[in-house]
């Protein structure tokens, strides 16, 4: 099995429970926070939703240095439609991108700076795995508390919720 039919399975199982989730996003809460130090519900989703965007910096290059997008912020969704068109968007041109790959592509090294200082290498498969679908989960999983904390049901990630079998 090539390493790219290992990660399809992956991203594809986890988009459809990111899918899930973000589907229960309320829209009249996407500017509530729970705490002040935190992001916003919509921006937090927004955030959610964009991080397939990562798999053309990391498919489409060896390296990338933070200070190129410094500063620069998505805009948080206005509508809980706009957030899913948003993923729908950004998972079929991440899937696609990763389904071009080869395992020599997969294997390459890649690097992430900032500022120039080189903050680490690793192939890209690693890069992937940690900086796309593992960060994804990390928000999916403070998302289920902003979304618990709003009273939303919380759908089925891994097993069940407390609110579905």
């Amino acid at each position: 099995m090539a390493f790219k039919e290992a990660l399809l399975a992956e991203f594809d199982h986890e988009m459809g429970s990111t899918r899930r989730l973000l589907e229960r996003v309320p829209d009249a809460q996407l500017g509530w926070k729970p705490h002040e130090k935190s992001f916003s519900l919509g921006d937090l989703s927004g955030h959610i939703a964009n991080l397939a965007t990562w798999m053309d910096r990391i498919l489409e290059s060896s390296e990338f240095d933070l200070t190129s997008v410094a500063g620069v912020r998505p805009v948080s969704p206005a509508s809980r439609d706009e957030l899913l068109h948003r993923l729908d968007v950004n998972a079929k041109n991440a899937r696609a991108k990763l389904a071009e790959q080869t395992d020599a592509s997969l294997l390459a090294a890649w690097t992430l700076k900032n500022g120039g200082r080189e903050v680490f290498t690793m192939p890209r498969t690693s890069v992937l795995r940690s900086f796309v679908f593992n960060h994804l989960v990390h928000h999916r999983g403070q998302l289920t508390v902003y979304l618990r904390l709003q009273n939303v049901p919380l759908p089925s990630l891994y097993g069940p919720t407390a609110d579905e079998a």
